[in-house]
């Protein structure tokens, strides 16, 4: 059986267009005010909408921060991110490392068909040395 089709409406597009603009990991309202700031005429609820199903088909990364969600335009091969608590900076990283401690830990422990989630969070450079 083949997937569904997805529905490619002008808002989703108009939403991937913007969070792919960003380079930073975003609240719906963070991007829904940018994108009303931009002129677009689209509700907070479609943005919600639009960015659980691009989150959910692989075209966006998410991740949960002090209770709310988070997105992020998302390269298409697994990858996990390093990600500046003070400016929210995002970097992809490689996986390969992570994904061969994965496999042992989960090995290690009598676990078969390991996944994981794994976002490192830290202070970039310029968060660094402007600590104050």
């Amino acid at each position: 059986m083949t997937e569904p089709q997805r529905r490619k409406t002008w808002q989703r597009a108009a939403v991937q267009e913007a969070l792919e603009a960003t380079e930073e990991f975003v609240s719906a309202q963070t991007l829904h005010a940018r994108m009303r700031d931009d002129g677009s005429p689209i509700g907070l609820t479609t943005v919600y909408r639009a960015l659980a199903a691009l989150a959910e088909h692989g075209d966006a990364d998410s991740l949960q921060s002090e209770g709310e969600q988070l997105y992020r335009a998302c390269s298409p091969m697994h990858h996990h991110h390093l990600i500046c608590r003070r400016c929210g900076l995002t970097v992809e990283i490689e996986a390969s490392v992570v994904e061969s401690w994965a496999k042992d830990v989960a090995t290690e422990h009598g676990f078969t068909e390991p996944s994981h989630v794994v976002d490192v969070f830290g202070l970039c450079t310029d968060c660094s040395l402007h600590r104050h």
